[in-house]
């Protein structure tokens, strides 16, 4: 069985997998595409062991947005790279949204007295 996959994102570069019969069906479930299944464990290995961004994986899977990667990743049991300075970012985000809307409240309830 040949399996045939372009990597648009990579220059449209094609990649042959030659793997017997047998092994092709023992590692894609029923119904599955072979070549979309090996597409996958491609980009999950990518993201897996940091060679690949979300947004790679993204890309190299044809998904619209960030959810539908999150989504894919929780599916096959891959945690998302979040380290502190990730949790930093969102708290500073946050802190500054929340100030927003609490001087918005407060405009708004000046407007109103």
């Amino acid at each position: 069985m040949f399996l045939n996959f372009a990597l648009a994102w990579i220059r449209n570069m094609e990649i042959t997998l030659n793997i017997p019969d047998e092994l092709a069906r023992q590692v894609t479930p029923e119904g599955q595409d072979p070549a979309r299944v090996a597409l996958e464990a491609l980009a999950l290995e990518g993201y897996r062991t940091e060679l690949l961004s979300e947004s790679a994986v993204r890309q190299m899977l044809g998904f619209e947005t960030r959810l539908e990667v999150h989504a894919f990743l929780k599916q096959h049991r891959v945690f998302l790279h979040y380290d502190l300075g990730d949790l930093e970012q969102d708290q500073a985000t946050s802190q500054k949204a929340r100030a927003k809307l609490l001087d918005e409240n407060d405009s708004d309830k000046q407007h109103v007295e």
